[in-house]
């Protein structure tokens, strides 16, 4: 970002952002009196939009934009449609079974169905270790990334390594400072932006090729994937079906916006309204400048989003994008912070240390030694082929192992947390056997053999171990 054009804009926009925010956000729930509530659900203060808002851009970073556009292909828009059921199944399923539980954490939703807090205590474990090794540190490389693509940067590790310390500071400030609240309006504030001007890409783009596709390769123009490609057209029937399932309902970063609402029927309108808005603009804005920009430059990975951006757009413009995308990075990045510190805080700290005296300061040390240990595992990231694709084939390790405990509790009753508990490890461990030493098929063909092995063993288990038989009863 040479361009002091480029520089006034971006910081402009950027300090805007967070003004806004702080007028919001001002006053409400603050210092040592703020309760895990308040902190970390906004004390039920998100109104439908800001829920909407909150959720569409704590998912749309640039691992979306920077991976599906850096595949250079229409197939991988099936993320985002996809995502569309799993947003109507938290929508009718699981946020009614979340708000009459009165949970804090998705995973407080185990203890209260099994009884007990080791199972809390083991998933959240497991979202932590997602978070930390994979989400947050992804994060961080895509959008430094994009930044330094779209304004001509050497994309040095050097380089990549600077840009990501700037905006995991920053990042870890909002969810320091501001809790859930902070997050979720700027949020929303950096969503209408950045969708705006993603679409505007979109069209730009597309003029740039004069509306011309001719010439791109069919298999990166088609939506039914063969099976040497990144979604052959039959894992959209098992393994995709799950995954979406597992972030939409179960993930606590997503889910915390939606139980942070002041009832359900608000809850639900704001996940609705975040459907819509995934099913109708987000499979353009991260698939099409991809498709054009393998016309313009060919095969050149997760470096063509940034590129594009850079050639597409005025400066001034450009500056303003690079603030998006920055806020973007940022608050997908200080989601993740806030929702794993509720899950250390609730689920781990309190069960087996004690009743912290102070949430905020708590809360802040879990940020700042995630966001340390993140930092350190953005070389690894810089090094992959493909960053969305490495995303998703190492969530599996902990996906599906994850949702077979919360499929067991909604779906039987009179299973122990034992026999759960031993089948998430199982899960794991065959994931992570299939995934490294033994693939015969598609890795998300795996995750749903995952899920049922997870809970296959989970009821043998409960049979076998602890000599209870498991009774079929949905809901609950």
């Amino acid at each position: 970002m040479n361009n002091p054009v480029q520089i006034g804009v971006f910081l402009a926009i950027s300090a805007l952002i967070a003004f806004a925010t702080y007028l919001h956000c001002r006053g409400k729930g603050k210092g040592e009196a703020a309760d895990e509530k308040d902190y970390f659900l906004a004390n039920g203060g998100l109104t439908w939009y800001f829920v909407a808002g909150s959720i569409t851009l704590t998912n749309l970073s640039t691992d979306q934009l920077v991976g599906m556009n850096g595949n250079q292909m229409a197939l991988l828009a099936w993320w985002e449609f996809a995502a569309v059921f799993g947003l109507l199944i938290l929508t009718f399923v699981f946020l009614p079974v979340y708000y009459k539980n009165n949970c804090t954490t998705t995973t407080e939703l185990l203890q209260k169905k099994y009884g007990d807090k080791h199972i809390r205590a083991l998933i959240s474990v497991l979202f932590l270790f997602g978070n930390l090794f994979i989400f947050l540190p992804a994060i961080l490389y895509g959008g430094s990334l994009f930044l330094l693509s779209m304004t001509g940067i050497d994309t040095s590790l050097n380089n990549l390594m600077f840009a990501s310390v700037v905006l995991a500071s920053v990042g870890a400030a909002y969810a320091i400072f501001g809790g859930l609240r902070a997050v979720a309006v700027s949020d929303t504030y950096s969503g209408v932006l950045i969708l705006g001007l993603a679409l505007l890409v979109v069209y730009l783009a597309l003029s740039a090729i004069d509306f011309d596709l001719s010439g791109i390769p069919a298999e990166r123009l088609t939506l039914i994937g063969d099976n040497d490609s990144p979604i052959p057209w039959h894992t959209l029937l098992t393994g995709m079906i799950f995954i979406q399932t597992f972030y939409w309902s179960t993930n606590q970063t997503i889910t915390q916006r939606a139980m942070a609402a002041p009832n359900i029927k608000e809850a639900q309108k704001g996940v609705l309204a975040a459907a819509g808005i995934r099913l109708l603009i987000v499979p353009a804005i991260v698939v099409i400048p991809g498709i054009v920009s393998y016309k313009l430059y060919g095969d050149i990975g997760d470096p063509a989003y940034g590129r594009i951006v850079g050639d597409v757009l005025p400066v001034w413009l450009s500056g303003a994008f690079a603030a998006a995308i920055a806020a973007a990075v940022l608050t997908t990045f200080n989601s993740i912070l806030n929702a794993s510190a509720a899950l250390y805080v609730c689920d781990v700290h309190e069960a087996y240390v004690g009743k912290p005296k102070s949430v905020p300061f708590l809360s802040g040390m879990v940020s700042i030694a995630m966001s340390v240990l993140a930092l350190m595992l953005v070389p690894f990231f810089s090094s992959q082929e493909s960053l969305i694709n490495t995303v998703q084939e190492l969530y599996g390790l902990l996906s599906m192992p994850i949702l077979s405990a919360f499929i067991v509790c909604l779906v039987f009753r009179d299973v122990k947390a034992g026999a759960a508990m031993i089948g998430v490890v199982a899960g794991v461990a065959f994931y992570a056997y299939f995934s490294m030493i033994w693939q015969p098929f598609h890795y998300i063909h795996g995750m749903a053999i995952t899920l049922a092995l997870s809970i296959v063993t989970a009821l043998v288990s409960n049979k076998l171990v602890f000599g209870q038989t498991a009774r079929f009863q949905l809901g609950r």
